[in-house]
């Protein structure tokens, strides 16, 4: 079933980052590309999807981090995620346990923000012209 809006949302896909991968490079990308390719499939729905990561990873970079999860990272991963949500329409938690990505939703429902659990909860824009 596919619902249809007028309206496009910016939606914040939180998943797992570091979660289960024993900060495993290749499995935090691979997380990162799980959330990444649903932030497509947003998008080709209408709506305008955004990742924590996209915000914070280049910020953390810049400020001298040298390994995840110290002092840097911390003071921004999450941090600029929370803040990110203040312009956000809704968040979808997608992925397996997440800390991270649960405490994303907990502040989307403080902040009366949707959360969706599910892309197929989501209804599609309908473009008119």
């Amino acid at each position: 079933m596919h619902l249809h809006t007028n309206r496009s949302l910016m939606i914040l896909v939180a998943g797992p980052y570091r979660s289960g991968t024993n900060d495993d490079p290749k499995r935090i990308q691979a997380n990162v590309d799980h959330m990444q390719t649903v932030a497509l499939q947003l998008y080709r729905r209408g709506h305008l999807p955004v990742l924590g990561e996209w915000f914070a990873l280049p910020l953390i970079h810049m400020a001298g981090s040298q390994q995840i999860g110290d002092a840097v990272f911390n003071e921004i991963f999450h941090p600029i995620s929370i803040q990110l949500l203040d312009r956000c329409d809704a968040v979808l938690r997608i992925g397996g346990p997440s800390a991270g990505a649960d405490e994303m939703v907990a502040h989307a429902v403080k902040k009366d923000k949707l959360v969706f659990l599910d892309l197929q909860e989501i209804p599609a824009v309908l473009h008119t012209n």
